[in-house]
């Protein structure tokens, strides 16, 4: 069986994707698991530029169909902040608990009517020989006063989704992994993967 390389360190993110791709034809490894031990840049200018960048050079370097991502929260009060600096918007090493209390910080006068928010997720799949696709997501909400919930990573407590009446981290799994950002560019990714392993297959 083929190897599918997911470009990412982060285990909330690779077990997320884990379930959303279970099925494919494709033995799922992470740059762990490879010892892969390289940092590819991510200052791109948009979403789609860091995972374009991340997929084509770890398919490179591993020689693997890659999977990169890069995602992130709009804030709409915040001008579309924190964006493409999502990870490190409240310091290069902060914690998911000093991001979350940053972001409340920089909206303590906004009412609640104005903290619309939208989580956005950009998903390249590159091959090694450079043929690249993208594929794109998006899952609106506010930006709550307080976080709650325990499940997820992220933004995920402080994104709250009025349809559901609960936040993104209070969500069962299999509710999260239909609506998410990630989940809805992850179901076209599925089916350009489909192909691929149909082409290594033959």
């Amino acid at each position: 069986m083929s190897k599918l390389l997911l470009a990412t360190t982060n285990p909330g993110k690779s077990t997320e994707y884990r379930y959303l791709l279970e099925g494919l034809p494709f033995d799922i490894v992470t740059l762990i698991d490879e010892n892969i031990d390289y940092d590819v840049d991510e200052e791109g200018k948009s979403f789609e530029d860091n995972a374009r960048r991340k997929a084509t050079e770890y398919a490179g370097i591993s020689g693997l169909i890659t999977l990169a991502d890069d995602s992130g929260l709009e804030v709409d009060a915040l001008g579309g902040e924190p964006g493409v600096y999502s990870a490190r918007y409240a310091g290069e090493n902060a914690s998911d608990t000093e991001r979350i209390e940053y972001l409340l910080t920089k909206l303590r006068e906004v009412p609640w009517e104005k903290r619309t928010a939208r989580f956005k997720c950009v998903i390249a799949v590159a091959l090694p020989e450079g043929q690249i696709e993208i594929c794109t997501g998006e899952c609106n909400g506010i930006i709550a006063f307080e976080a709650k919930g325990e499940r997820g990573f992220g933004y995920d407590p402080l994104f709250y989704i009025p349809e559901l009446d609960n936040t993104m981290a209070g969500l069962p799994s299999v509710i999260k992994n239909k609506i998410s950002h990630r989940a809805v560019a992850s179901q076209k990714a599925y089916r350009i993967l489909e192909k691929f392993a149909e082409k290594t297959i033959s």
